[in-house]
């Protein structure tokens, strides 16, 4: 389980980094999904992070990975390798 206080720190870091920062004070906040998703809450931005052996991977790449894929329907990461 990701503790709460983590939760509350972490943002997506497509939504907070250089050129494609959004604007606004707070940017790229996360939602918790299934308890093991991250879900970008930036209505243009789609990215989820799992969340393998209770680690937020929170890598651009892997967030795109899953842009596409509803919440519904995001599995159960595997775990790390």
């Amino acid at each position: 389980m990701v503790s709460p206080d983590l939760l509350e720190i972490l943002r997506c870091p497509h939504c907070v980094s250089g050129p494609t920062r959004k604007p606004g004070p707070d940017p790229g906040r996360l939602e918790l999904v299934k308890e093991t998703w991250l879900v970008c809450q930036e209505p243009d931005c789609g990215r989820k992070y799992p969340i393998r052996d209770d680690i937020p991977v929170m890598l651009i790449e892997e967030g795109d990975k899953w842009i596409n894929t509803p919440v519904t329907e995001l599995p159960v990461p595997p775990p790390k390798e």
